[in-house]
């Protein structure tokens, strides 16, 4: 018999029996239940006759038959590690399969069908081997036949196609009284050469009239796509071709969660609408029911599926600040989408992503705006990127500049957003752009000026430390009335302006700091420096002049008022000087130190007698003493 003759050519329902031999990471599945086959399983690829496994693909090239099996890489379905049963017959007729379906409804057609694939590959096909012959029995529990068809001679698959699964099966109607039922595939043909073959996806399930469904109408599209958020409406129609009274029920299916009723929707058209629309895919079927209760769910058959396929919009991740330098290039990539809009400051929309512009200026900086579309035309609500452009350094500093020695001065720089000043010797802080400098010294200070990394420009200005002036009139000075003395006057500091004595009393020139000075008593000169910048200094000097002396040789204490005391010129003025005045017997008669009253000529208050006597003075000013004779006259 031909293939597909039997099987259903109108609507199908869920399957009651839906034999997949699942799946698994082992590239051998687990034996069927006990009941199913009178075949001997076995834990391998390659069973021997009247044996079978449970297999995830099939090698043909080296295989344990000689190479003459095809080689399968997955079941049926393509289900990554999907299992299939693989059959090497019996050598004699045998019943691979037996499966109860129960719950059925009456007058009710249902089909029994399974996938096939003939394992032998044309090359090693003889007349000597022999093909997979299948028949399919449906018999009550009691054993009654129901229904039975036979496949005929599973031809192998052509060469150039390679191994192809072709279903095949029968269909009945169910009597009144029969609500379970017994299926069985029994394999007709001989083992021993050939007639292997692999089996899956075996269904038992309701078979019923041709279900047109559209949107629209019965013959309208079976898909419609719309974009995530968006609103719609849509009217499903159906048209059941060749039966009279026919029962509904439209299902939904909610991204693969499985079909569900839509309670009260039981006309042969359904009203959909989408309001904000989540994404996913959204499935819609009618049941029809032919005749029998259309709540059974084994009683009913189902159109294909209308979908709603509601896209995602495109994300794209939301942009942190972007800065670029003045005069870089500014790239902005967006991400999510299959193509972009951008639009943005002095720029026209433009598709291109990412978006580049060379040679950025502050005409650049602001908001960018980027839409992205999908690649199912979804529109993804516009992402901006907000734009700082990084000026250039504009280099700036302050000019060089003095100041004295201890003072501070405030030096700048400009044109950056940081600043970093080295050395950072005698600044109150390196990394600002106006730091107070106090240096101990001239110092030249460097400053890095940036601007987030754009760029560096390095500038200096110089501190020149001042010292101030510093006079020194030199030590004291000793000289003899008659005299004269250069003073040794000394003068420090930078921008020395004027420098001068006072008082200019008996100096030869007031102006040098070495004048040659002619005083005629005691006198204290101040030397003064003055300094441009730096202010004033004045130190002085005291001169002593000690005046000449005069020592008389005689004098007349007689108390006439006339040269009754020894009266020794100006020797008042040596006020630390030594008198000492000896008879001619070594006896001192006199002692004074300074000589603030002259010497009356008496001793102990006493007068002295006439005669000669021996003086010694010692002025105290670092000559030797003074000796000589004095006559006193009576």
């Amino acid at each position: 018999m031909h293939a597909f003759s039997q099987v259903c050519t109108g609507s199908l329902g869920d399957p009651v029996i839906n034999q997949t031999f699942g799946s698994g990471m082992s590239s051998i599945g687990p034996p069927l239940p006990s009941g199913v086959t009178d075949m001997q399983y076995v834990d391998t690829n390659c069973p021997n006759d009247g044996q079978y496994a449970i297999v995830s693909s099939v090698t043909g090239t080296g295989n344990c038959h000689g190479s003459t099996w095809y080689s399968v890489s997955t079941d049926h379905s393509g289900e990554r590690n999907g299992y299939m049963m693989l059959v090497n017959a019996s050598y004699a007729p045998s019943i691979f399969f037996t499966q109860t379906a129960g719950g059925l409804c009456p007058n009710t057609t249902y089909e029994f069908s399974a996938y096939i694939l003939n394992l032998i590959a044309p090359g090693f096909l003889t007349a000597a081997y022999s093909e997979p012959n299948i028949t399919f029995t449906i018999e009550t529990t009691a054993g009654k036949i129901l229904a039975t068809d036979t496949t005929g001679t599973i031809p192998t698959s052509d060469r150039n196609t390679g191994p192809t699964w072709l279903k095949y099966g029968t269909y009945f109607t169910t009597p009144a009284d029969v609500s379970d039922v017994v299926v069985k595939m029994t394999n007709n043909a001989p083992g021993g050469n050939g007639n292997d073959f692999l089996l899956d996806d075996i269904t038992f399930r309701a078979c019923g009239p041709i279900i047109e469904t559209g949107f629209g109408n019965s013959t309208g599209v079976a898909t419609q796509v719309i974009c995530q958020g968006s609103n719609a409406n849509y009217t499903l129609k159906a048209d059941v071709i060749g039966e009279n009274s026919p029962r509904y029920q439209w299902q939904v299916d909610t991204s693969g969660y499985g079909f569900k009723d839509i309670a009260g929707q039981t006309s042969n058209s359904l009203d959909v609408s989408f309001t904000n629309a989540a994404p996913g895919v959204y499935q819609y079927r009618l049941g029809v029911s032919n005749g029998s209760d259309i709540s059974v769910v084994s009683c009913r058959v189902y159109s294909s599926a209308l979908t709603v396929r509601v896209n995602p919009l495109p994300v794209v991740p939301p942009f942190p600040v972007q800065t670029f330098c003045e005069g870089n290039t500014m790239q902005l990539t967006a991400t999510g989408g299959i193509s972009y809009l951008w639009t943005g400051p002095n720029i026209a929309p433009t598709t291109q992503n990412p978006l580049i512009i060379n040679n950025v200026t502050q005409a650049n900086a602001g908001t960018y705006t980027v839409q992205a579309m999908s690649d199912s035309g979804c529109y993804a609500p516009p992402v901006q990127a907000i734009v700082k452009i990084t000026p250039k350094v504009v280099p700036f500093i302050s000019n060089n500049v003095g100041i004295c020695a201890g003072e501070s001065t405030t030096i700048s720089a400009s044109g950056g957003l940081y600043y970093k000043w080295t050395p950072s010797t005698g600044l109150n802080h390196d990394n600002i752009p106006n730091p107070v400098a106090t240096p101990l010294q001239t110092t030249i200070y460097n400053v890095t000026i940036s601007n987030d990394g754009c760029s560096d420009s390095t500038k200096s200005v110089t501190v020149t430390v001042l010292q101030p002036p510093i006079a020194n009139a030199g030590s004291n000075k000793i000289l003899y009335e008659g005299e004269s003395i250069k003073l040794d006057g000394s003068e420090k500091g930078d921008e020395i302006t004027n420098t001068y004595w006072t008082p200019a009393t008996n100096l030869d020139n007031p102006q040098s700091l070495t004048p040659n000075a002619s005083p005629t008593g005691n006198i204290t000169y101040t030397l003064t420096v003055t300094s441009q910048s730096c202010g004033i200094s004045t130190s002085s000097v005291y001169v002593r002049v000690y005046k000449k002396i005069t020592i008389p040789n005689t004098f007349s204490p007689n108390n006439d008022g006339i040269n009754d005391n020894w009266d020794i010129n100006e020797l008042i003025t040596y006020p630390d000087c030594t008198v000492m005045v000896y008879d001619r017997y070594g006896q001192k008669v006199y002692q004074s130190t300074g000589y603030p009253k002259p010497w009356n000529g008496t001793y102990n208050n006493s007068p002295l007698p006439p005669g000669t006597y021996y003086y010694i003075i010692d002025l105290k000013d670092g000559r030797p003493p003074v000796s000589g004779w004095v006559l006193i006259i009576r």
